[in-house]
Parts: structure tokens; C-alpha cells; sequence
């Protein structure tokens, strides 16, 4: 399937202006001409306040405030303009404890370094036809970390019905604008 990501607004956040000038130029590769960037996590963050952003892609090992901070902040922070935000961790970390923790922090995606084309691209895509729902808990806030369906789980923890109702929350609240439809991406009025 193919789109048209012409539309889509995306904030870029390393400390390396070099790896800025890397996921810069795949990103305008695929048509996408609106990148923003900053050099920390506050930046980025203070970018998101100020511009309309679609999608994060976002270093984990800068100075001052770091990508998993800012996904922290982004998700669960009063002052977040946008929870919902898809957000790609980037990292050249790939422990598997790491790739949990930017999970369980409510990181969308994870993308380990060095950033290919094929690997940006992937997530990109993974994001638009597999969007999960969001989840909100006690201690957790974002999209949903299950990313297959158990048809044979049926355990307490198992989600559905009511549970499931008290959960999950919209992909987007009520009365904004969808950004990511399959087929249709970065579709805007």
C-alpha cells in the first residue's frame, strides 16, 4: 500500500546534527517536507507546544532532558499539547531491557541505530496500519503494549468486556482530528 505523507508534520529530536541531517533527509526521501528538530527532549518538547506535530521520531541518549523523559512527559505530563502523539524511540541501546523500558514509558516504536531507510520507513508504515488503542491505567499511559491478539488467554488479566471498556481510551479524544487512517494518512480539513 502506498501514501502520501506530503502532509505530515514531524518533529526529529538527537543532539547529533548529523543524525538530525540522516532521518532528515529519508523522511523528505518519502515526501514528507515539514520537519521540525531539536537537540534535547526540553526542545522537542517545547516544539511540540509551538507546532502542530504528527510524529516524533526521538533520540534516547541526549544531554539534559533525554527521549525517555520527553515520552514520559509527552504521555503523562500536564502540560502535554498532545498524549496521543505516535512517537519512534531511536537508540543505538538495543538490551532488551531498554526496548521494555521506552514500552513501558509509551513509546509507539523502536528503532535501533544505525537508522536505515528500510528500518524508518517500517515503523512508519507499522504505525499508520497498526495503530494500537491507547491504554490508561494506574501506572501506565499509551498504546497498547499487547501487540497480538491471545485468542486462548483467559486468565484476570485478560482484557475484554468491561475491563476492557475501563481500559482503553480512544485513539484520539472526541472532536479532534484523525491524523493516521489506514489508507489515508495525514489526511487534514
Amino acid at each position: 500500500m502506498s501514501y502520501n505523507f506530503s502532509k505530515l508534520r514531524v518533529l526529529v529530536a538527537d543532539d547529533s546534527a548529523s543524525m538530525r541531517a540522516i532521518v532528515r533527509s529519508i523522511l523528505a526521501g518519502i515526501g514528507i517536507e515539514q520537519i521540525v528538530e531539536a537537540d534535547d527532549g526540553a526542545a522537542a518538547f517545547q516544539r511540540l507546544r509551538t507546532s502542530q506535530i504528527d510524529l516524533a521520531v526521538v533520540d534516547w541518549i541526549m544531554p539534559g532532558q533525554d527521549g525517555l523523559s520527553f515520552v514520559r512527559r509527552v504521555r503523562i505530563g500536564d502540560d502535554s499539547p498532545n498524549p496521543f502523539l505516535p512517537i519512534i524511540m531511536v537508540t543505538a541501546r538495543t538490551e532488551r531491557a531498554r526496548i521494555l523500558e521506552a514500552r513501558d514509558a509509551g513509546a509507539t516504536e523502536f528503532l535501533a541505530k544505525p537508522v536505515t531507510p528500510a528500518g524508518l520507513i517500517s515503523r512508519l508504515v507499522e504505525i499508520v496500519e497498526r495503530p494500537r488503542p491507547f491504554v490508561k491505567t494506574k501506572t501506565y499511559f499509551g498504546p497498547c503494549r499487547r501487540r497480538r491478539k491471545l485468542d486462548d488467554w483467559s486468565g484476570v488479566e485478560r482484557r475484554s468486556g468491561a475491563a476492557e471498556r475501563h481500559l482503553r481510551v480512544p485513539v484520539r479524544p472526541a472532536g479532534e482530528r484523525v491524523r493516521f487512517k489506514p489508507g489515508v494518512l495525514a489526511a487534514r480539513s
